[in-house]
């Protein structure tokens, strides 16, 4: 049986995380204070960690960063209320491998453990890596292959959204409240504009288009696999 270990104070939320994940077939462990859990998660045979990043005792991000300190690499995906791109990169930064912001949807929550569980281990928690497009989230770079693509930041924003769902449809709305912060319709083709500048740097004439418009509804990264 899969083993999670669920790091989270607040006994509501806890309880219904671990409900779900029971209910999905894991094998559960809930955990309330920091120093605790990272003793817990320095434990072998987890198949992923899921760590609040408010926690008593010790933040989320700093137990995250001392299993990578210390060689451990169990999957973590972070839960946190904040939603700024600011605080999901420090999330991935501290070695994070996916960021999930309150409140947030059970059956999202299991589904991005699956993902996770599923993902082979490629290195750095911080390299993302879909087909022929590369991520490194900490030096801010970018490859399709072997070209490295010259990407502004809000391209390299977009992308990195688009990748870690590739293969799904990602709404305007979807890329205008989590990517632009905006809450509210933009009635401006803002977003037309980065998109545009973005598939031109990804998708040179003589290769295989990547990113695809799904009209009227947003856009859909190919993994190309």
């Amino acid at each position: 049986m899969t083993a999670i270990l669920v790091v989270e104070d607040d006994p509501g939320t806890g309880s219904e995380i671990v409900l779900e994940l029971n209910r999905r077939g894991f094998e559960v462990e809930l955990v309330t204070e920091g120093r605790t859990a990272l003793e817990r998660a320095r434990k072998a045979g987890w198949s992923a960690l899921v760590v609040d990043r408010m926690l008593p005792g010790m933040d989320g991000l700093s137990i995250i960063r001392h299993l990578r300190a210390e060689g451990i690499g169990t999957p973590a995906l972070v839960l946190s209320a904040l939603d700024a791109v600011s605080e999901r990169v420090d999330g991935l930064r501290a070695g994070g491998d996916d960021y999930l912001v309150k409140p947030f949807a059970l059956a999202e929550l299991s589904a991005r453990l699956e993902v996770m569980i599923r993902r082979p281990s490629k290195g750095s928690s911080t390299v993302l890596r879909v087909g022929e497009i590369e991520l490194d989230l900490v030096a801010r770079v970018a490859r399709r292959g072997m070209r490295t693509l010259d990407l502004l930041g809000r391209e390299f924003q977009i992308l990195e959204y688009l990748l870690r769902r590739a293969g799904q449809l990602v709404t305007r709305r979807m890329l205008l409240e989590d990517v632009f912060g905006y809450r509210f319709e933009l009635k401006t083709n803002l977003l037309d504009v980065h998109v545009g500048r973005l598939r031109r740097k990804l998708d040179l004439p003589e290769e295989r288009p990547l990113l695809i418009t799904v009209r009227g509804n947003g856009f859909q990264l190919d993994p190309g696999e």
